[in-house]
């Protein structure tokens, strides 16, 4: 839906944020936005409003944009800037959130581009009201500490050539793919949890996703994440998945992680 121009230009454009139902825009006072100059506003379509901002055309060239993905620093200044409106909207009212930088030449562009969505907005709106989303990240058990380990065998030196003791080498190789063997013990094991936790969970929400776990070393997290899911959950049933984790954690007695609750983002489709 974004438009975008590869000329600066000194015009204007239309910032969408995100899309809601309400008659009122009082409660988007005090929001800056990313645009900072122009206030946040209400924009009407049909029975649908969009909360947009006007913003310079210059600032969101491909060029510019470009350059601002690649500054990690200023990038997180807009995207802060973008889900602080959002989550204010959210708030008050279902509301859909559009992606980062979704802007159109001109408000009958905008609004031309919105209505024709109107049918998916409504579905997204309906599916996700009294709802929000929250994240569960199950982790694998930690190994045991290497002064647990038994210390590898060495050969002992002695005067003269060391010789291996009869039967070294197939002790050795033994020993390797017991080792392996426990490792990918672990690993079932671990997968197993994971998809219990999901099964779990999945039974008091409306809708889930399984995303691509982070691999380890991911922001300096060592530990070996097996379920990395976000789970659309009605509000009344909030403390149901709190008492749901602790219950998993106690059975499994795996390392569990629950975030949220979030605007529901994952669960809004593509628009």
């Amino acid at each position: 839906m974004t438009e975008r121009s590869s000329e600066a230009s000194d015009t204007n454009a239309v910032y969408v944020y995100a899309v809601c139902r309400t008659e009122g825009e009082s409660f988007l006072r005090g929001l800056t936005g990313v645009g900072g100059d122009e206030p946040v506003r209400a924009l009407r379509f049909g029975s649908l409003t969009a909360v947009v901002q006007s913003v310079r055309a210059a600032d969101f060239t491909d060029e510019v944009w470009q350059e601002r993905l690649a500054d990690e620093t200023e990038l997180e200044r807009y995207a802060r800037a973008h889900h602080e409106v959002v989550s204010a909207v959210a708030a008050r009212f279902p509301t859909v959130p559009l992606p980062l930088a979704t802007l159109y030449h001109g408000e009958e562009r905008a609004v031309l581009a919105l209505a024709s969505e109107s049918a998916r907005f409504r579905t997204a709106m309906k599916r996700i009201a009294h709802h929000a989303e929250w994240g569960v990240k199950v982790y694998a058990p930690v190994a045991g500490s290497e002064g647990s380990r038994a210390p590898e065998e060495r050969p002992t030196a002695h005067a003269g050539r060391a010789r291996p003791a009869p039967g070294a080498g197939l002790a050795y190789v033994e020993r390797k793919r017991n080792q392996q063997s426990e490792r990918e013990r672990r690993q079932a094991d671990s997968l197993r949890v994971a998809d219990a936790v999901d099964t779990d969970v999945s039974r008091i929400a409306a809708a889930s996703r399984r995303l691509r776990p982070h691999g380890s070393g991911a922001g300096g997290d060592q530990r070996v994440q097996v379920l990395n899911a976000t789970y659309l959950v009605a509000e009344h049933r909030a403390a149901e998945l709190d008492l749901l984790a602790a219950d998993l954690r106690k059975r499994t007695g795996a390392e569990i992680e629950v975030s949220g609750p979030w605007v529901p983002y994952s669960f809004v489709g593509e628009v």
